[in-house]
């Protein structure tokens, strides 16, 4: 069980602070007991001199990310956001600490009744499944629901029922796991006292997304109110129960035949009637009082959802009864008669549509207490007042087991994988991978917390805790997550912790798969049955039985765990902890295990770094050193040295050692040196040459005058120090490394003989850091090694290997730092080449560019290169780059206040090292930039490239005033005068044709799904350029509207319809169209038929002489089926109102289209 501490300041929303107590108890003693927990007491006692239960009295709720915690009373609220720090030994660990402490309610006498913290997914490419913020979701007494940021920032708030809030749940997507089982949707549910309401987690997602970024850009500009967007909902009125007092959302299900013709027969009686398809439905399951546990089941369909919009807004426009206006509002710092007008104006509150229980389980004097949904959406553990905690199959609708002594029993589901050393000695290792379920039981009456396996498993653990903690279970992981952007996700979450308020630690609580598996062939679940019995036998010390369960114990693992259990326990004499140990160490040693050479593990350290001296030795192509010819000044030279050798079966050992004096023995480092010179030989065959090099430097060692006979163990010893020295200082690095593992070994082997005691020396000390920093070398020293073209590709396991080494230095955040100033470096050299070479290359490519005009010239192109030295390619994704960049400034800019400026640190190697300041150091003393005005260059880069992708004519400086005009290219951290109130109609006339030409040309690039002008975002961004340069929007989508119906895009058309304001305008225009379909049809097609003359001649005359003159060329696709016509006439009937003046027009044009389909 992992731990992470808590600490909070005095702060006065609790009756006293949360400290850093130590824990009562150990981790490896949570750990040992999930084997020895049927053992434990059940009435063991939690900590002496735990403080009042102030817990109980909060609403508490964790992220499932663990990185925030809310912990609510009444009106005010703390949150807590997980940051690492070190403590007084140097150890990083991560704790929750304050970053937010205020009021939330807002309304006079409402109290915080239902808290939960959704963790949003990040929407950009490059997440591993890190959430990208987290809103925090309140519910209050008032029937409010309020949704903040994780610094207190309130986005959203809605009325949805004027009665108390009781409980919110959420529920996000998950990858099935089997096939044919439902996908369900993203989901948050709000429980009422007889009320359910659920928001569909798409909506959510959007709307809290755009709210925190209509935030974010009105906190810059100054302003203090935001349009929150519509939320999608559903809401439901349960009866047939008493009272509710906690729910859960099963998700859709689909029924069998055989289900769904015994509930048609139950309701209906004989004579019921049964549908083809069973009916999608979701399912809810309440519990309370009368009965104890109801069932509810909503058809899919049944009710179309509500929408919610702001209070103030004006929904007269949404006259269908299926989509009203709740109320719902933001906005701070507003004047005073607005802030009364708005408490004076109650919100609408829309009215629940009924559904009535389908079954229950009823109990006249039991009454549910908390409910809790399994991951896999199949089982739920329900507490009741009676002190029982009852296992639900929700598929069949019935109990299926029940505990009993757990009052105030708080659960909680844990859901874990098959581990992989596991499932490759399974024989189900070709299935899919399994799942075991365990139910997680926290009793706080008795302070214990047990595990029990699913459906019908034992308990598996039992601890002993505190009695006032909290069992925090989430139940959901990311919202905003699905099939296709979670794949290569790892989602880090956990699923149930433990909160003690009187250690102030917050435990994460993990269990082993295999203690699910009850197969007694499993050699692992003997394996386990083994370690208990010897657990049971050191207690009673049975000496002989203990070493012969020991011995018995196959896996590694659970033997390990066997021998640490042997060790620290307290009551086993030491003769038995003797002979125990010898008999497993001779046994190890029988089955060739152990080795009593000095070597040993020396292969393991050659396989971990054999990588890495592979490929340097495939890049270092430097010629072998050769003995250079002997000084007549040194006191031995080579030949002499050599002569005192001889060769025999390719090892080279010392026969004459005793001529050599111990005065010259450390000139023999010179031939350690020339050793490391011949780095290529030695990497041809390490295993070989490093058992040489081990002989040798045993055996140099052991000579007279090498190591001192008074060398304490304690100190350094010289002969070592040369040694390491000379590893140190050779420019060879592999070689080196080499060296120092053999000197290593060789060192302690020598440390070892002149001692019993176990080898603890300074010098091994300082050889293991040695050893270290040579890796450290020989990694950098690689990776400089490969060439420029091969860098991203060769370079990747060695420079994941490099950040591991220099965590500081290489972290993220510098690393594209550093990237990012290079690529502009390469930019100014070459701006052609280096913006985005693959994106060009592909482009050139491709046929269009490939078109050569009169002469094989390309005027744009060279028109291009004249101007800016770059194509028209080029410079369409220069612009494309400078609109993201500005955008991520932007982004970076409205996070300024969120996020904490970054502290820059370094290893303790580069402490001495003297330079310039580093690029980040740098970046860190730059000025903010100011976003209107980044805001503004970002407008002007999307206008340029709109017009450089779709090949429009624009002077982009026409499309601003003076203001405007005066305000590009200043320094984006200056603060300049921008433009301001209402623009010139005149300019505003110029900036809409433009933006209804961009959208003119996307729809005519839809059918090339190659081209970058096709892609779906290009309608939204002229959208959002349209409200920035006060553009009516509506008149846009109108445009957008004809423009897909023009090109024979009905069905996308229709999307974009449902956003339109003004739809009388739009339905005269779409009649035009309509008329001009039809024109084509019966006057301008060559394959007219007698039945199309004859309906012509019948047709009225006014109506015949409209389609006459209307003009079909115009059309870009004229043959459009008449059913995708005819549904066209029948959206403008409903468009248009009875009092149109081209209302009976549109009816004509209905019976025409109808009768030309007939006869078709």
């Amino acid at each position: 069980m992992s731990q992470m501490n808590t600490h909070c300041p005095q702060i006065s929303l609790f009756p006293f602070p949360l400290t850093e107590n130590e824990l009562s108890w150990e981790a490896s003693d949570w750990e040992s007991a999930w084997d020895s927990g049927e053992n434990k007491e059940e009435g063991a006692t939690s900590t002496t001199g735990q403080k009042e239960p102030w817990l109980q009295d909060c609403v508490v709720s964790l992220s499932p990310c663990s990185d925030l915690l809310v912990v609510a009373r009444q009106q005010k609220a703390v949150f807590l956001s997980a940051k690492w720090r070190t403590d007084d030994s140097g150890r990083e660990e991560m704790t929750l600490a304050v970053s937010w402490t205020g009021t939330l309610s807002t309304d006079e006498g409402e109290c915080v009744s239902s808290s939960i913290c959704i963790p949003l997914a990040s929407q950009k490419r490059s997440s591993t499944g890190r959430p990208d913020w987290t809103c925090v979701v309140v519910g209050f007494t008032s029937g409010y629901v309020r949704f903040y940021t994780e610094n207190g920032v309130l986005l959203l708030a809605q009325l949805l029922h004027e009665d108390p809030v009781l409980r919110l749940k959420c529920r996000t997507y998950e990858i099935p796991r089997h096939p044919g089982v439902t996908e369900q949707h993203e989901e948050l549910s709000i429980l009422y006292p007889a009320a359910l309401v659920t928001i569909d987690g798409f909506s959510l997602f959007q709307s809290l997304r755009a709210c925190r970024n209509q935030v974010a850009r009105a906190a810059a500009a100054g302003s203090d109110v935001i349009q929150p967007p519509p939320l999608a909902y559903k809401k439901w009125g349960l009866h047939d129960m008493d009272t509710i007092v906690d729910h859960c959302s099963v998700g859709i299900m689909t029924l069998c035949v055989f289900d769904q013709m015994k509930n048609a027969s139950i309701l209906g009686g004989f004579n019921a009637s049964v549908k083809g398809n069973p009916p999608a439905m979701s399912q809810y399951v309440t519990v309370g009082g009368g009965p104890y546990t109801g069932f509810y089941y909503a058809v899919e369909g049944s009710t179309q959802p509500l929408l919610s919009h702001v209070a103030m807004a004006v929904a007269s426009k949404l006259t269908s009864a299926l989509f009203s206006a709740a109320s719902g509002w933001l906005g701070w710092n507003k004047h005073k008669n607005e802030e009364e007008a708005v408490q004076k104006q109650k919100p609408k509150v829309e009215p629940a549509t009924p559904l009535t229980i389908r079954y229950g389980l009823p109990d006249s004097r039991r009454h549910g207490e908390s409910i809790c949904l399994s991951p896999c959406n199949t089982l739920a553990g329900v507490t009741d007042d009676f002190g029982r905690v009852t296992l639900l199959d929700l598929a069949r609708g019935i109990a299926i087991r029940m505990w009993k002594g757990y009052r105030d029993a708080q659960l909680g589901w844990l859901q874990v994988p098959e581990e992989r050393v596991d499932r490759e000695f399974s024989p189900s290792a070709s299935l899919p991978r399994r799942h075991a379920l365990f139910l997680v039981i926290y009793a706080p009456r008795r302070g214990i917390l047990e595990v029990w396996g699913m459906q019908h498993g034992p308990r598996v653990g039992a601890f002993t805790v505190g009695k006032h903690c909290r069992l925090l279970y989430a139940g959901y992981r990311l919202m905003g997550v699905n099939s296709v952007t979670s794949k290569g996700w790892q989602l880090h979450t956990q699923q149930v912790c433990l909160l003690d308020p009187i250690t102030g630690a917050l435990r994460t609580v993990n269990i082993p798969f295999h203690l699910a598996l009850s197969d007694k062939k499993s050699e692992r679940a003997k394996d386990l049955h083994l370690l208990k019995r010897l657990t049971t036998l050191l207690r009673s010390r049975g000496v002989d039985e203990a070493k012969s369960a020991l011995l018995d114990i196959k896996h590694p693992a659970i033997k390990k765990q066997a021998l640490e259990s042997l060790l620290s326990n307290k009551n086993a004499p030491v003769s038995c902890l003797t002979n125990i140990t010898c008999a497993l160490h001779d046994t190890l040693k029988q089955q060739g295990k152990l080795s009593q050479d000095s070597l040993e593990g020396i292969e393991d350290e050659l396989s971990r770094v054999g990588p890495t001296l592979q490929r340097y030795a495939q890049l270092t192509s430097r010629p072998s050193v050769s003995f250079a010819q002997d000084s007549p000044d040194s006191p031995l030279p080579v030949q002499a040295f050599l002569s005192q050798m001889e060769y025999e079966k390719k090892m080279k050992r010392l026969i004459n050692c005793d001529k050599i004096s111990g005065q010259i023995s450390a000139t023999l480092l010179n031939c350690f040196f020339v050793w490391m010179q011949r780095e290529k030989e030695v990497l041809q065959k390490p295993e070989e040459t490093v058992r040489n090099l081990h002989t040798l430097l045993i055996a140099l060692s052991n000579m007279p005058g090498a190591v001192e006979e008074s060398w304490d163990s304690q100190s350094i010893s010289p002969w070592w120090q040369q040694v390491r020295c000379t590893c140190i200082q050779s420019h060879n690095a592999a070689a080196a490394l080499l060296a120092a593992f053999v000197a290593h070994r060789a060192a302690k082997a020598s440390i070892t003989s002149r001692s019993e005691w176990e080898a603890v020396s300074l010098d091994l000390e300082q050889w293991s850091v040695c050893v270290r920093q040579l890796e450290d070398v020989l990694v950098l020293q690689t990776l400089l090694l490969v060439p420029p073209p091969q860098g991203a590709a060769g370079g990747a396991a060695l420079l994941v290997a490099v950040c591991q080494r220099f965590p500081h230095s290489l972290s993220p955040d510098l690393l594209f730092a550093h990237c990012c100033w290079e690529y502009v470096v390469q930019w100014n050299k070459d701006s052609e080449v280096h913006i985005h070479t693959y994106i060009h290359t592909h482009k050139y490519s491709s046929k269009e560019g490939r078109q050569p005009l009169k002469n094989n010239v390309y005027p744009q192109v060279c028109l291009c290169w004249q101007d800016i030295g770059m194509g028209d390619k080029a410079v369409t994704s220069f612009l494309g780059c400078c609109v993201r960049l500005l955008q991520i400034l932007m982004e970076a800019d409205s996070a300024v206040e969120e996020v904490s400026a970054p502290e820059l640190s370094v290893e303790e190697v580069w402490c001495g090292a003297e330079g310039p300041a580093s690029l980040a150091e740098l970046a860190l003393e730059q000025k903010g930039v100011h976003y209107p005005l980044v805001q503004h260059h970002c407008l002007l880069a999307s206008l340029q490239h709109a017009a450089m992708t779709f090949s429009l004519k624009l002077k982009p400086l026409s499309l601003f005033d003076s203001k405007g005009k005066n305000a590009f290219f200043r320094d984006l951290t200056t603060i300049q005068l921008m433009p301001s109130g209402d623009m010139d109609p005149g300019l505003v006339s110029i900036r809409q044709e433009f933006l209804l030409r961009v959208l003119t040309s996307w729809v005519q690039a839809i059918d090339d799904p190659s081209s970058s002008a096709s892609a779906d975002w290009w309608p939204s961004l002229c959208l959002e350029l349209g409200s920035l340069l006060q553009v009516n929007p509506d008149i846009l989508r109108r445009h957008l509207v004809c423009e897909l119906y023009n090109q024979g895009l009905d069905l996308r058309a229709e999307e974009v319809m449902l956003e339109v304001e003004d739809k009388d305008v739009l339905g005269s225009q779409l009649l035009v169209l309509t008329g001009q379909r039809l024109s084509y049809s019966l006057l301008h097609s060559q394959s007219q038929t007698q039945g199309a003359m004859e309906l012509l001649a019948r047709l009225p005359p006014t109506l015949c002489t409209w389609l006459k003159a209307m003009d079909p060329s115009e059309l870009r696709c004229p043959l459009v089926p008449l059913p995708q016509t005819s549904r066209l006439v029948g959206r403008l009937i409903e468009i248009l109102p009875e009092n149109h003046a081209q209302y009976s027009l549109g009816l004509h044009l209905l019976e025409a289209v109808e009768a030309l389909t007939t006869e078709d």
